[in-house]
């Protein structure tokens, strides 16, 4: 992949955003309970960085589709540097308070919203259709290295001072504005588009109509609803495993860390055949993973398996992108994009709620079992109900698309 520059930067560019968002997400959530001592506003916090998904998705869609994709996730991550001031701003001042930051989170997430399924649906037109996989693997892998060292870096530096967070974030913002700049995407011939509500509702239709899509995008999102054991772990850290606040770490970090190395690895040496099997085989490892670290009492297993459950994901997670990224025409990436955006956001939070109300009713261990066997019966369903993913081979574009080989790319 260091061959494919135009993909290296964007790389770079969203290890350096989604470092500076996750750092900026860390030194938000500390002086919320600073200034308040709710858990509730912490649990908010995750609530209004998913309200901009649900509202925007569609038009988000549309923008991506119809505008300049460089552009717009220059705008979002410029988004992002104006609230790293602004906060910084209100430190300085002493003026930050509760509703202050929420509004620094919405607007953070309704930035996000608008960047990250932009910036899945730039991928395409930036490598190969035939380095696709691996493109999709070392993507995740970029999210995953972010994910697990921005907190990291972020928890590491609010000690010395909040000030440094916010100018460290600001950097990593303004370097990824002037890496997307540098990128030159392939120029492919614009094609006209559709009246803008009949283009809004294009992406929905399309996905409802191709059953492989629908299929992978549906099962994403009923596996990590049901399997979502993550909301769980301070509960598990404290009550069952006694491993307190490092212990904590150690299985917030575990998932993460099996995923980037996965990813890793696939970038490397990528799924090339059977694909369909591997996907479900993925899964059903996942939901086993889920239920061992349900069972587990001892630290060092637990941590396996959330390591293992993350590079299940992880496997998944690039083979249902990749899928995604193949069987969508360019001129509607955008659209299909950020529905599969929200879909994502969707499983992430539901599933945290999902976990927190079963364990309100029959306990931690119990909420975590049910839900892996949930994910493995859901598996066993999505096998029945789309035989066409199970029998997918290789990653190749449906005969359909061969039009939108003069296709543009509205990048």
């Amino acid at each position: 992949m260091i061959a494919q520059r135009p993909f290296v930067l964007l790389w770079l560019a969203r290890v350096a955003a989604t470092m500076g968002y996750q750092m900026m997400m860390v030194l938000i959530a500390w002086e919320i309970y600073a200034i308040t001592g709710s858990a509730l506003d912490l649990g908010l916090v995750g609530l209004i960085q998913f309200v901009p998904a649900v509202v925007l998705t569609l038009a988000i869609g549309h923008i991506a589709d119809r505008y300049d994709r460089r552009q717009i996730v220059r705008s979002a991550q410029g988004v992002y540097a104006l609230v790293a001031i602004a906060v910084l701003w209100a430190l300085a001042g002493h003026a930050l308070s509760r509703n202050a930051l929420f509004a620094a989170v919405l607007v953070l997430g309704t930035a996000r919203a608008f960047e990250m399924p932009t910036l899945h649906a730039l991928v395409p037109a930036l490598v190969p259709e035939a380095l696709m996989p691996r493109a999709v693997a070392a993507w995740t892998s970029a999210n995953q290295m972010a994910v697990v060292c921005g907190p990291v870096l972020g928890g590491m530096i609010y000690a010395l001072s909040p000030f440094f967070v916010c100018a460290l974030c600001g950097i990593f913002f303004l370097t990824a504005i002037v890496l997307v700049s540098l990128i030159r995407p392939r120029k492919i011939e614009q094609e006209r588009e559709p009246p803008p509500l009949a283009s809004i509702l294009t992406g929905l239709r399309f996905i409802l109509a191709n059953r492989r899509l629908s299929g992978v995008i549906t099962l994403d999102l009923f596996v990590v609803i049901l399997g979502g054991a993550t909301a769980l772990l301070p509960i598990y850290a404290r009550d069952i495993l006694d491993a307190g606040p490092t212990g904590l770490g150690l299985l917030r970090a575990a998932p993460a860390v099996g995923a980037l190395i996965t990813a890793a690895v696939l970038s490397r040496h990528p799924i090339e055949r059977h694909i369909g099997r591997r996907m479900f085989q993925a899964v059903a490892i996942y939901g086993l993973a889920t239920v061992s670290f349900g069972l587990s009492r001892w630290l060092p297993l637990s941590l396996l398996a959330l390591a293992v459950l993350g590079a299940a994901d992880a496997v998944s997670v690039v083979i249902r992108f990749s899928l995604v990224q193949i069987e969508t025409p360019d001129i509607m990436r955008g659209r299909v994009s950020a529905i599969n955006y929200l879909f994502v956001a969707s499983s992430n939070t539901l599933g945290e709620f999902e976990s927190g109300v079963l364990a309100a009713w029959v306990g931690a261990v119990g909420s975590v079992l049910i839900g892996g066997v949930g994910a493995l019966l859901v598996a066993c369903l999505w096998r029945l109900l789309y035989p066409a993913l199970r029998t997918i081979d290789r990653f190749e574009p449906p005969r359909s698309h061969a039009i939108e080989e003069r296709s543009p790319c509205m990048c």
